[in-house]
């Protein structure tokens, strides 16, 4: 599978599981709802808070299996490449994007950035450079 084939099928299904990489070296994961940008790229948004955040900063490097509402019976995705953490306010439109992507239209796009700067999110962007599964097992 290719990182564009990947994005295709991450369009249609938002599911995913992120893993990073702590501290120690050992894998940390967390499960997000993952849009895509105009430009191909992963969008995730978490809290500055949040430990993926601090990991990202550190290893700048995520991977994301992306599964189908049903879980099974449908095609998953394994993408992955390097990340970066934006913070607001420089995030918003990247967050408001993201919305679209995984939600659709907000029904109150103040509210929705009011409630952006009160949980302090940032945005996570990946680079998707790997892309699988390549063969079925």
């Amino acid at each position: 599978m290719t990182p564009d084939e990947a994005v295709e099928i991450i369009r249609k299904q938002h599911r995913a599981v992120m893993a990073t990489t702590r501290r120690d070296g050992g894998v940390q994961m967390s499960p997000v709802a993952v849009g895509v940008d105009e430009d191909g790229s992963l969008l995730v948004s978490t809290r500055e808070t949040a430990i993926k955040a601090a990991n990202l900063r550190r290893t700048p490097y995520a991977a994301v299996c992306v599964i189908p509402d049903t879980f099974f019976g449908g095609q998953w995705v394994q993408a992955e490449g390097p990340a970066q953490v934006v913070s607001l306010p420089e995030a918003m439109e990247g967050l408001v994007r993201y919305y679209r992507s995984v939600g659709g239209e907000h029904p109150d796009w103040d509210e929705y950035r009011a409630a952006m700067e009160k949980e302090r999110r940032v945005l996570v962007r990946i680079t998707v450079e790997r892309a699988g599964p390549s063969k079925q097992g």
